[in-house]
Order: structure tokens, then C-alpha cells, then sequence
């Protein structure tokens, strides 16, 4: 199948830009830290701290303050505690976009994080598709160039997320059954809907591609570019998402296993929940690496979309000197 290449290539280029990785660790640790201190609330959250015993089933609980049960819980659990508040403030956004959370402060973190993450993955994704490194310049460079088209694309992103879930989720869904339980026509309604989020995604996610790759300045064109895209294979693009998917489902159903283990292991816990991080983090910079992959090899027509040959040595002075020499031809050719 032709999407499996870009699995391993993916891979590849994962495991080749490990400080992108580092990156992204310190940028979720920079924003769900803080707010861990800041949203503490005294002695509520005292009282359901960890070293209360007030630990739900499933949380790692490292010693730094929590979220208060009121305004924060992770599938009915009040979880925040280190390195798991970094999952708690990923987490909590389905719970923001189903309209179930009524924390400002809370939403207010969520969304810093995501135009954060926005900011940082331009320079992720440009770095994929380079396939070299770009130093510290390279890549803030490429965060200052694109991270801002990226925001814009985020916005219409969380307009279109709002619509499907208040207003065609209610169309699609309907109202829960009496009772609690789910017949299969709920259930075949519930995974129409789940389809249609996965199949907006997948849109969202080749356009973030095209915006960086082709160096596109219209979100609305690198959307409707995106959407070309998809629809042209659309076997291999849904191939590639479910395997990612898969990988990410995989991940968090492993910390999940694991978690109520070590949540009295001391030092293992801390490891384990730095370790989920961290697969977190690599399995979301891997939906990027083989989706840039995949890109790239369906329209490497052009020298702006083919992935660039191999420079050396790979340094600024080298990309310097290469654009002199075009530019000096450029001069001569022009007499």
C-alpha cells in the first residue's frame, strides 16, 4: 500500500530531529506547570491533593498542586497533578468543545497551549520537510514566517469545531437515549459523527501541510488545497490517519493500564508519566513527519514541494553562498 513507506519514513525523520521532540516537551511543561499553581484553590485543593491520598484511580500522582475537582476533570476524574496535568490540559479540550466546562482560567490555558502549539509545530513541519537540520535560527524562523498563517488557519479550525459540535452534532447525534444505553442506531449515529470530525481533521491537517511546504499565504486556499488533496487519495490519506490514530489510541491505552500500577511506585511514577508524555509528544510530531512524507511524494513536482537536496556542510554560511552563486547567474544571464 503506498502509505506504508511514509510510515517508516516518518519514523525516520522523527528520530532525526530528537531536539524538535525536546521542544515540544519543554513547550507543554512551560504552559500546564504554571497553571497547576495558579488554579490551585487552597484547601479544596489541598484536601485532594496527593499527599491526601486524594489521588483518583488511573493518575499518577506526583507531588505538585492540582486543579481543583470544581473546575477541572478528565472523563469525571479530578486528575491534574504533574506531568499528568500536561495530559489533563490536552484532554480537557473535548470536555470545552461538548460545552461541559465552565472554567474560564481553565479555557484560557487550553487555548494558549494550542496557539503555542500552533507557533511551534510550523517550525516542527518545516523541519520534516527539510530533512536537515536548521539550527535554532532555521527553526524559530520558519515559527515567525508560518506560525502566524497557522493561527489564522487555527481560528477557522475552532469556528468549524464549534459548528460541528453545536449544531450538526445535534442534527447527527440527537438527543441521548432513556435509560443511559446505547442502541446500534445511536452507535452508528455516534461513529457518522465521529467520521465527520476525523475527516474535517484530516482536511485541517494536509492544509497546515501545504501552508508550510508551498509557503501558502490563504488559509482558505490552503483549505480548499487540503481538501483537493484528500479527495485525490482518499484511501491513502484515511490509511495513513487511522495508523496514526492507532498509534496515538495505543499510547494512551497503555498509560491507562499502566497507571493505577505505579501510582504508589514513587520515582517509577514520575518516569512513567514523563515517558507518556513524551510518546504523546512523538506520536503527534509523527502524524506530522508521515503526513509531510506522504505529501511530498504525491506532489514532489516541483523544487518547492520535493523534499531539498543535501547540502554540505549543512550551515547557514553554505545556504549563504549557494544563494550568491544563484544570484550571480541570475546576473549573467541576465546581460
Amino acid at each position: 500500500m503506498p502509505f506504508i513507506a511514509p510510515l517508516g519514513d516518518g519514523l525516520r525523520r522523527v528520530a532525526r530531529a530528537p531536539m524538535v521532540l525536546v521542544g515540544g516537551a519543554v513547550l507543554t511543561a512551560a504552559v500546564a506547570a504554571p497553571p497547576s499553581l495558579l488554579l490551585a484553590d487552597g484547601p479544596a485543593a489541598d484536601a485532594r491533593g496527593p499527599a491526601a491520598g486524594g489521588s483518583a484511580p488511573g493518575c499518577i500522582p506526583l507531588q505538585w498542586p492540582r486543579f481543583p475537582a470544581a473546575e477541572y476533570a478528565v472523563d469525571g476524574r479530578p486528575c491534574a497533578t504533574g506531568t499528568d496535568g500536561a495530559h489533563a490540559v490536552l484532554a480537557s479540550l473535548r470536555t470545552l468543545l461538548d460545552g461541559e466546562g465552565h472554567a474560564p482560567g481553565l479555557a484560557a490555558v487550553v487555548f494558549v497551549f494550542l496557539a503555542a502549539w500552533a507557533l511551534f509545530s510550523a517550525g516542527a513541519i518545516d523541519r520534516y520537510a527539510r530533512e536537515r537540520p536548521t539550527r535554532g535560527a532555521g527553526f524559530f524562523a520558519a515559527c515567525g514566517v508560518y506560525g502566524p498563517r497557522l493561527l489564522r488557519l487555527g481560528l477557522i479550525s475552532v469556528f468549524v469545531n464549534w459548528t460541528l459540535f453545536n449544531v450538526v452534532r445535534d442534527w447527527v447525534v440527537g438527543a441521548p437515549p432513556p435509560g443511559g444505553g446505547l442502541p446500534a442506531a445511536a452507535l452508528a449515529r455516534y461513529a457518522a459523527f465521529g467520521l465527520l470530525l476525523a475527516a474535517v481533521g484530516l482536511v485541517f491537517d494536509y492544509a497546515r501541510v501545504r501552508v508550510v511546504v508551498e509557503d501558502r499565504r490563504s488559509m482558505i486556499g490552503a483549505l480548499l488545497a487540503g481538501w483537493r488533496f484528500v479527495r485525490r487519495h482518499p484511501t491513502d490519506c484515511a490509511g495513513l490517519y487511522a495508523v496514526n490514530a492507532t498509534v496515538l489510541v495505543g499510547v494512551i491505552a497503555a498509560h491507562a493500564v499502566a497507571a493505577p500500577h505505579l501510582a504508589s511506585a514513587g520515582g517509577w511514577a514520575v518516569a512513567a508519566g514523563l515517558a507518556y508524555l513524551a510518546a504523546r509528544l512523538a506520536g503527534r510530531l509523527f502524524f506530522y513527519a508521515t503526513e509531510v512524507s506522504y505529501f511530498q511524494s504525491r506532489l514532489a513536482h516541483a523544487g518547492y514541494v520535493a523534499a531539498p537536496a543535501p547540502v554540505w556542510p549543512e550551515s547557514a554560511s553554505a545556504e549563504a553562498l549557494a544563494r550568491l552563486s544563484d544570484a550571480c547567474g541570475d546576473r549573467e544571464r541576465g546581460r
